[in-house]
């Protein structure tokens, strides 16, 4: 696709998240808690999948963390369906940016795999892996998902 309509996707699908977020947030159902925090993990691994694939350059591990990505969306999509039906089909289009995201993905590392198959695990992704597995302790400890 063209370099424009990257951000102006993204800006849209924004915009219908916050507003599904919202529906959800005003909700008076117990379960919205969850949703949110699903909400804001989905977030993070979105940030994250970026740096994977761009600054790491590691297009194998961007997609697998991609799937993991689109896993928590459905997750997310399911729990805000059941709080506010029309929360949980705003989120529709950003599960199908990020499984064309995901299609992308994987199609750079085939065509490129013979550069990435003697990419070993350097000092870089153990930092990086150690990073995000501290980050997710940490949240859990905060109590950012009331329970």
């Amino acid at each position: 696709p063209p370099g424009w309509l990257f951000p102006v996707v993204w800006t849209v699908l924004y915009i219908l998240m916050g507003i599904s977020a919202y529906l959800v947030y005003i909700n008076s159902n117990e379960e919205r808690y969850i949703g949110l925090a699903i909400y804001g993990l989905q977030l993070i691994f979105n940030f994250l999948w970026s740096i994977i694939f761009f600054n790491l350059g590691q297009p194998l591990f961007a997609f697998v963390w991609l799937v993991i990505l689109w896993l928590l969306i459905v997750a997310m999509i399911i729990n805000f369906y059941r709080i506010n039906p029309t929360a949980g089909l705003l989120q529709i289009p950003y599960l199908l940016w990020v499984t064309f995201a995901g299609y992308l993905n994987l199609s750079i590392y085939l065509l490129n795999r013979w550069i990435y198959i003697k990419w070993k695990i350097n000092t870089r992704y153990w930092q990086f892996f150690t990073f995000v597995i501290v980050l997710a302790m940490k949240w859990d400890c905060v109590g950012f998902a009331k329970r």
